[in-house]
């Protein structure tokens, strides 16, 4: 006998019973394979409901019509990124590697085409075992475009026009977000991070436009490959958002990596030439390029779901809003990931997910926790960073905060000769002792930080981590080594005195 699972309806728990509910074709169908619907739906399967997906054609390059079982991460995002990243390092490596006595005799030569083969191939394998994942957990996966045509009912147009109608006791959008273009002259004579990943010749010169993670680890990518990089962003310092030592450090990294930078620039025009292309700034320079990438921002993929014709309501980017379960303001439709405009992650998406699937199909009243989420910034060499930064501690505390700082030549570096330093940071509560924040950029940041993750989200004490003794030799020791606070900063609620 099917057992009884408790089901969250309306907000509150009620008794239901997942396999015995015939009324439905499906007690869960998702629009969208990414990381996150895969997720959701492999556990609610797992969970004993019967769960269908569907997912737009595969494709490297992404358009409202062609998409990807995997979705953006594994296609067109951070995977084939990670691995650009890591063939760009080589470069730096190579140069360094001499003065640990490796003769380079003869030209070394870089060859795009077989790297990007490579990065291919990889997708394609991981696209199959994403498809492997739902057919092993029982979910029924269509390919084509989805759609809401009611609270309950979904269509699916599959590749030669056949329309399939499905109901649905519980639907999931999980549709992710892509690349949009700023509206400047000549804008179609630019790229996005979509055909960036999937060039079939490498550009020498090149002209990025954005100062967020994308544009800086893109800059990275093709200056290690040896391109002329110039990176035109509007504020002083890139990755807006970021604690601003911290930027502060990545620009000069870009920088004495040979990266051009150009702080509070944008680009008024983009123009087609003989030799490739050539934009204009709001300051009048001219720059001549191979490639101009747009790496301004992405936008949630909604306009084609119908969603407003069924009472889903959008905010005013064309995110989904949801609550703090998931829900939409449709009490049987519900959304995860890149779409609802939270926070863009590929991991979050999958804790979405897994918290969709526990609280719908699990009895358990699970919300996303957004606290202490550890993220990297891929640039060369990368960012990480999990908790406040200091500026965030600075406002939201209401007593003082002690910040704990350490740069550093890496040990590596005193034999290369690279004069690039390493810059890790603290950010402690001076009143409970308590770590707040951490962050790192240097090498091996993102390594390093998933297991400072653990520790603020486990609560950690400055006393915690000065207790904890080094690994040595290595950077992630100076996490353990910091003994004396940078500075004493007062927090912005802390009363003020005349005294």
């Amino acid at each position: 006998m099917a057992s009884s699972r408790k089901m969250l309806i309306d907000g509150e728990q009620n008794q239901s019973n997942v396999e015995e509910d015939d009324q439905y074709d499906f007690d869960l169908f998702v629009i969208g394979a990414g990381s996150g619907g895969v997720r959701a739906a492999r556990f609610s399967a797992n969970m004993g409901a019967k769960v269908g997906i569907c997912e737009l054609p595969f494709h490297p390059i992404s358009s409202e019509v062609i998409g990807g079982v995997g979705g953006t991460c594994v296609i067109r995002g951070c995977v084939p990124k990670k691995i650009l990243v890591y063939g760009a390092s080589f470069g730096g490596e190579l140069e360094d590697s001499k003065n640990y006595g490796w003769e380079l005799n003869e030209k070394v030569d870089f060859n795009w085409k077989k790297l990007l083969q490579k990065k291919t191939d990889e997708i394609l394998r991981l696209n199959n075992i994403y498809k492997r994942l739902l057919s092993n957990a029982g979910v029924k996966l269509y390919e084509g475009e989805g759609k809401v045509v009611g609270p309950n009912e979904v269509e699916v147009t599959q590749i030669d026009g056949t329309k399939l109608s499905y109901s649905a006791k519980h639907i999931l959008i999980a549709t992710g977000s892509r690349a949009e273009r700023p509206n400047i002259p000549g804008k179609e004579f630019a790229i996005t991070s979509d055909e960036a990943l999937s060039l079939e010749e490498l550009p020498r010169r090149v002209v990025v436009l954005g100062g967020g993670y994308i544009a800086v680890e893109f800059a990275s990518i093709w200056r290690g490959m040896g391109a002329t990089v110039d990176i035109c962003f509007r504020k002083e310092l890139p990755l807006r958002g970021f604690d601003d030592e911290m930027r502060a450090a990545v620009a000069r990294n870009l920088e004495g990596r040979g990266i051009n930078v150009h702080p509070q620039t944008t680009l008024t025009e983009v123009v087609k030439t003989d030799r490739g292309v050539r934009v204009r700034t709001d300051h009048g320079e001219e720059i001549e390029a191979d490639a101009v990438l747009f790496a301004t921002g992405r936008s949630p993929n909604t306009k084609r779901l119908n969603l407003d014709a069924v009472g889903v309501e959008l905010d005013r980017t064309g995110a989904v809003k949801v609550d703090e379960y998931s829900r939409t303001t449709v009490p049987s439709i519900w959304a995860i990931g890149d779409v609802t405009n939270r926070m863009n992650l590929t991991p979050v998406a999958l804790m979405e997910g897994t918290c969709f699937a526990k609280t719908v199909f699990g009895g358990q009243n699970l919300k996303p926790d957004y606290s202490n989420i550890a993220c990297a910034v891929f640039s060369i060499p990368p960012l990480s960073v999990v908790g406040l930064s200091e500026e965030q501690a600075i406002e939201q505390s209401n007593g003082d905060i002690l910040v704990y700082t350490s740069s550093f030549n890496p040990l590596k570096n005193t034999i290369s000769q690279r004069q690039e330093k390493s810059i890790m940071k603290l950010i402690v509560d001076a009143e409970t002792d308590k770590v707040l924040g951490a962050s790192m950029c240097g090498p091996d940041a993102a390594e390093i930080m998933q297991g400072i993750a653990i520790a603020l989200k486990c609560g950690a004490t400055k006393a915690q981590f000065d207790s904890t003794v080094g690994i040595h030799p290595s950077a992630a020791e100076e996490f353990v080594t910091m003994r004396e606070p940078t500075r004493r900063v007062p927090g912005a609620g802390k009363p003020k005195t005349n005294l």
